[in-house]
């Protein structure tokens, strides 16, 4: 009798115990390689650093407001310190730029963007360059990871795999299979799974992620059953321990 229930404990045990393809990334890699290319577009409520410069530095200054202090010429340590002036998105897709107005820059890439400034500029400015970043470019990573929190990205381009890591890489409970990205485009949330242990995950368009991202990792079987065990759980086992303890006595 107790030899019975032993075997069935172990059976249980090997049953339970995860299958290679659940918890191992990139299954069946095929060892290729091939080139992508990813511009992040811009969003209301980005917040954006543009800074202005051309062969007549003096025309240039109209479009560089600082945002305090003040700057004495010809001092960098002056210069290094200085603030400039950032711009937001509005809902609309709409900035509001020194002397240009209203200019829409939300859908566009930024090298759309760019080339739409550098357009702009050059009815004023002799040969503009217009440097711009998006100064709150962010994703969140939550779920069944490490660190969960939101990570900011100073590059402007991030993938799935990088933010992963930034929150630690996901917990043995993580599914892999079923990674959740929260993205918004043109006020519209989408929800869209990526499949991280399968190697096509490298041709997804979800690869890359936006800015305001939300990555949400769901827990496995296991770590849902494992929160169901509470304490009355705990009595009904160990008196079942107990029950197969008494057994064995009376057996013997």
């Amino acid at each position: 009798m107790i030899r019975k229930i032993s075997i069935c404990l172990i059976f249980f045990a090997l049953c339970s115990c995860a299958n290679k393809t659940d918890v191992v990334y990139f299954n069946n890699l095929k060892l290729d390689s091939q080139a992508m290319r990813y511009e992040p577009r811009l969003q209301p409520d980005d917040i954006l650093l543009i800074f202005v410069s051309s062969s007549t530095p003096e025309a240039a200054s109209d479009f560089n407001l600082i945002a305090f202090g003040s700057v004495e010429k010809n001092s960098d340590v002056a210069l290094s310190q200085v603030r400039f002036q950032t711009y937001l998105i509005n809902n609309e897709g709409f900035i509001q730029f020194p002397v240009l107005g209203k200019i829409k820059l939300g859908g566009l890439t930024r090298s759309e963007a760019l080339a739409k400034m550098e357009s702009e500029l050059k009815k004023y400015l002799k040969d503009p360059i217009v440097n711009l970043r998006i100064n709150n470019y962010k994703v969140s990573v939550l779920g069944e990871v490490v660190r969960p929190g939101e990570y900011a990205v100073a590059s402007e381009r991030v993938t799935l795999l990088e933010a992963l890591s930034m929150a630690g890489d996901l917990t043995i409970y993580g599914q892999r299979h079923n990674v959740l990205i929260v993205r918004e485009i043109d006020g519209v949330k989408t929800y869209n799974y990526v499949d991280i242990a399968s190697s096509e995950f490298f041709n997804s368009p979800f690869y890359y992620l936006s800015q305001n991202d939300m990555v949400y990792v769901s827990p496995n079987k296991t770590r849902i059953n494992a929160s169901m065990v509470g304490p009355n759980t705990t009595i009904i086992l160990s008196s079942i321990s107990l029950l197969l303890t008494v057994v064995a006595l009376i057996i013997r």
